[in-house]
């Protein structure tokens, strides 16, 4: 059973089967999912990201810098992690918006002891704005948190249950791969699960990546109990 977990979630699975904002019906039934792991005694920490309304590096060109549209991609992070923490707190789970960017009205700045001590008390911290500058992604951004707040693994909720050795929704033989190395990860570009540079992150910090379905009922308590499901990346 892990102590401390960061769950990273994509702005795509928020929004479900929409093309675009949240769907409220999975983003409630997550925090049914959540609860189960917090009354387990693990503390969470979540890292959101904010391709449901805008992805930095889409949108720039056309007139917008590069820079202003990852900020464009922080403040959509923000609007996930706000909606999250209203749904949580609607569903019986202790929760606290904090902001990687200055953003004191509606959120509580990113502090480490800040963090700690919300976890500690038993209360879901959800984090919004990435890491807070241009050109890091939030898988980057996820990867930097866990280690500062000392978690044990980073669980990389995904729509599929792990990673292949080649797109499974192209291709019919595609083998899922139980356990792969970071070298791996960095080296075979045929995996994206997350960002290069986040591999390298975790690598160089030993920081272990479990990526998993995480719209099967269930799957985030058995991962978080220790039960092997998806892939390990370590």
């Amino acid at each position: 059973m892990y102590k401390r977990v960061l769950l990273k979630l994509s702005g795509e699975q928020l929004a479900g089967q929409q093309e675009s904002g949240i769907n409220a019906e999975f983003t409630n039934w997550l925090a049914s999912q959540v609860k189960q792991v917090g009354v387990s005694g693990t503390q969470v920490v979540i890292m959101v990201g904010g391709g449901n309304f805008v992805r930095g590096a889409t949108v720039a060109g056309n007139g917008i810098q590069r820079v202003t549209a990852d900020h464009m991609g922080m403040l959509a992070t923000m609007i996930n992690a706000l909606a999250l923490t209203d749904i949580f707190e609607a569903n019986g789970v202790a929760t606290r918006c904090l902001s990687s960017i200055f953003a004191t009205q509606v959120a509580e700045p990113f502090v480490y002891r800040l963090a700690s001590k919300h976890l500690e008390k038993g209360r879901v911290v959800i984090v919004g704005g990435g890491i807070g500058q241009p050109y890091l992604t939030t898988d980057t951004a996820a990867v930097s948190l866990a280690l500062e707040l000392d978690c044990e693994v980073v669980l990389k909720a995904t729509k599929v249950d792990g990673v292949y050795d080649k797109d499974p929704a192209e291709h019919s033989d595609a083998h899922k791969l139980k356990h792969i190395t970071y070298q791996q990860a960095v080296e075979d570009n045929a995996i994206k699960v997350m960002d290069k540079a986040a591999m390298g992150l975790a690598m160089e910090q030993k920081m272990p990546i479990i990526v998993f379905d995480a719209a099967e009922p269930g799957n985030l308590a058995k991962v978080v109990a220790g039960e092997f499901i998806g892939t390990t990346i370590s």
